[in-house]
C-alpha cells in the first residue's frame, strides 16, 4: 500500500498493531490490543491521566481494563486512531457497551456518533428489550439519560404482550414500569397486561412449572372479552413468585383494572397479597392504559 496519500489509511495501520505500539491493552475477555501512548493520550484526557501520570502505569507495558471487552476496545480505538466509526462496527450486541466506553473515556463526539447510529435500532422494535435489559444492567439510572429515555418511550409503543418473555429481564422491566408509571407518555399497553406480564415474567424466574402455570391461570384482555375458560391449577412456589413480583406491583395501578378482574382472576392467584386494594375506590372514569390522563390518584399501598 502506498503511503503519505491517505491521512486516514495510513493511521488505521496504527490500530492494533504491535509493530507500532508501545502498550499493551489488556480487556474484559483477557484480549490483548495494541495501541500508541501519544496518540491515545491526546485523543483522551482520560488516556493521559492514565498514561502520563508519574506512576506505575506511566512505565509499564500494560493497562487493564476489567470491565471493556475488547469488541468495544476496539471501536474505541478506531474512533481515537481515525475520528471515524464504520456503521458495521455498531450493532445491537455491543452500541450500549460503545456508549458507556465512550463515556467512560469522555470521547463525546464519539457519543455523538453511537447515539446517531442508535436511532436507526429504535425503528428496528425487536431489538428494544434487549437493549434495555442490557442498559439498565450496565448504565447509570439517571432521570437525564437520554439514551435510556429513548428505550423506555421506544419501548412503550410496543404491546407487552408480544414481547417474548426471555427478551427482556425483570430489573428492566422493572424499570420501564417505574419510569412510565405516571408519566403523561403515549403508552399501548393496558394495565392488566402490564400485570399479566409482570407476573408471568416474575413466575418465569421462579420455575417452568411455575410460569406455565400463571400462563393459564392470566388469560389475556381477548380471552376475557371472548369469556375463555381459567384454569383452576394449583400455582407452585407461590412465595417465591410474590418475591420476585414485588418490586413490579409498586408500579402496576390496579385502579385502571376492571373490579371484575381483579375479584375473579387476579385476586385468587393469591400473589398480590402484599398490595392491599381499596375496590370501593377503584374509579371507571380512567383509562385503561397508563400515560392518558393527569390525574393518577393513589387508590392503593403497599405492605412489603
Amino acid at each position: 500500500m502506498t503511503r503519505g496519500y491517505s491521512l486516514e489509511k495510513d493511521l488505521k495501520l496504527l490500530l492494533n498493531n504491535p509493530k507500532y505500539s508501545d502498550i499493551e491493552i489488556l480487556c474484559e475477555d483477557g484480549k490483548i490490543l495494541y495501541g500508541c501512548r501519544a496518540i491515545l493520550a491526546v485523543r483522551s484526557e482520560v488516556f493521559d491521566g492514565l498514561l502520563y501520570n508519574g506512576m506505575k502505569e506511566s512505565y509499564e507495558k500494560q493497562i487493564s481494563f476489567p470491565t471493556i471487552n475488547s469488541t468495544t476496545m476496539e471501536i474505541i480505538l478506531e474512533y481515537a486512531y481515525t475520528g471515524l466509526i464504520k456503521d458495521e462496527s455498531l450493532t445491537e450486541d455491543n452500541i450500549i457497551e460503545a456508549f458507556n466506553a465512550a463515556d467512560f473515556f469522555q470521547l463525546i463526539s464519539l457519543q455523538d456518533v453511537i447515539m446517531k447510529r442508535f436511532h436507526t435500532f429504535l425503528g428496528k422494535k425487536e431489538y428494544i428489550p434487549e437493549l434495555l435489559s442490557k442498559a439498565v444492567e450496565t448504565m447509570p439510572l439517571s432521570e437525564d439519560n437520554i439514551l435510556l429515555n429513548l428505550l423506555v418511550e421506544a419501548l412503550a409503543t410496543i404491546p407487552l404482550n408480544t414481547i417474548k418473555f426471555d427478551r427482556i429481564s425483570i430489573t428492566a422491566l422493572e424499570y420501564f414500569l417505574c419510569y412510565t408509571h405516571e408519566i403523561k407518555k403515549p403508552f399501548v399497553t393496558p394495565e392488566y397486561e402490564v400485570f399479566r406480564y409482570s407476573a408471568i415474567l416474575a413466575a418465569k424466574q421462579v420455575s417452568d412449572d411455575s410460569y406455565k402455570t400463571i400462563m393459564k391461570r392470566l388469560p389475556t384482555l381477548e380471552q376475557i372479552e371472548s369469556s375463555i375458560k381459567v384454569e383452576n391449577e394449583i400455582i407452585t412456589k407461590q412465595q417465591e413468585i410474590i418475591e420476585a413480583l414485588k418490586p413490579l406491583l409498586r408500579f402496576i395501578d390496579f385502579k385502571r383494572i376492571k373490579e371484575q378482574i381483579i375479584t375473579d382472576i387476579i385476586e385468587p392467584l393469591g400473589i398480590t397479597s402484599n398490595v392491599k386494594i381499596d375496590k370501593y375506590k377503584l374509579t371507571s372514569n380512567l383509562y385503561s392504559t397508563r400515560g392518558t390522563t393527569s390525574y393518577m390518584p393513589l387508590y392503593f399501598f403497599f405492605d412489603f
